[in-house]
């Protein structure tokens, strides 16, 4: 049992949610404002992605995360910043010809999808662990083996802490794989990410295995998506880990309310209180994940 809970709100995504709910933030601003809102609320980390200003999709246009950086930072504040790193590995097989991506595919080597963070230097940048089937048609996540090598060496040499996340059993492996080859500086950061398509379940079974496969001095969140949000915020809390929420994973508060970025993160904060427990703040959490200082 964790009683010392760690909430990040992953704010925006990069999924295609905007048109199932108009509050998805999608500008810069629009952004910064869910992390103030998010931080406001009890999360010590905010993770986060930018959009397409003229579709709402997931982008990863540089530029655009130098916006919302530059405006979180300007509130002075302790959040840690954690910027995804797993944009550009989207691949969607042609139609006639599987050998060359179709629509939607977007794929660049290791240095093009770290350009942001080596600009920016935030606290923590997602390293997605592997590849794996994504949703119900042909989009296939790629992360090889040697791609996560060179962001792991770039991202140490750049002083900023990899979020290891892990779909299944077999990325936690490579992850530690990672780890035993000096590549991932103590003390681990891992993000379980359980019930998406086709990744271990949001279940006691799927978190339980996966956390008894994580080093022993490891840090580790965890979270389900939609309906499996909150259930799994008070699994991680219970099985000794910290908590990740926000509109990314889940849009609805409860049955045909949608939900904000700050109610999501009151309401995994009312949950950790009733279980006994209570918020991490941003300063306690960065000691506790073992950040080299505070963003500047």
């Amino acid at each position: 049992m964790n009683r010392d809970v760690i909430i990040t709100c992953a704010v925006t995504g990069s999924g295609d949610s905007l048109g199932k709910h108009p509050g998805v933030p999608v500008t810069p601003r629009q952004i910064a404002d869910a992390c103030f809102e998010a931080e406001d609320a009890g999360a010590a980390m905010v993770h986060i992605h930018v959009r397409n200003l003229q579709t709402g999709k997931g982008g990863r246009d540089p530029a655009l995360f130098r916006e919302v950086v530059e405006l979180v930072r300007a509130r002075g504040t302790d959040v840690i910043i954690n910027l995804t790193a797993g944009m550009g590995g989207d691949y969607v097989p042609g139609k006639e010809n599987l050998a060359v991506g179709g629509p939607g595919t977007d794929i660049v080597g290791p240095m093009e999808r770290l350009a942001h963070v080596e600009q920016l230097l935030p606290d923590v940048c997602s390293l997605d662990c592997g590849t794996l089937n994504f949703g119900m048609g042909d989009e296939v996540y790629i992360n090889t083996s040697a791609c996560l090598t060179a962001m792991a060496k770039r991202c140490q040499q750049l002083g900023v802490k990899p979020e290891l996340e892990v779909f299944d059993l077999g990325q936690i492996r490579l992850a530690r794989h990672l780890i035993d080859q000096g590549l991932i500086d103590s003390p681990p950061l891992f993000q379980i990410c359980l019930g998406l398509a086709w990744s271990a379940g949001a279940d006691t079974a799927s978190m339980l295995a996966m956390t008894n496969a994580l080093p022993a001095n490891a840090n580790w969140f965890s979270f389900g998506p939609g309906t499996m949000q909150m259930p799994m915020a008070a699994q991680a809390m219970v099985l000794g880990g910290n908590v990740r929420v926000g509109l990314e994973d889940n849009l609805y508060l409860k049955k045909g309310v949608l939900a904000t970025n700050g109610q999501l993160v009151e309401k995994a904060a009312h949950i950790i209180d009733q279980l006994g427990g209570r918020v991490v703040p941003a300063q306690e959490a960065r000691v506790k994940l073992g950040l080299k200082s505070k963003a500047k």
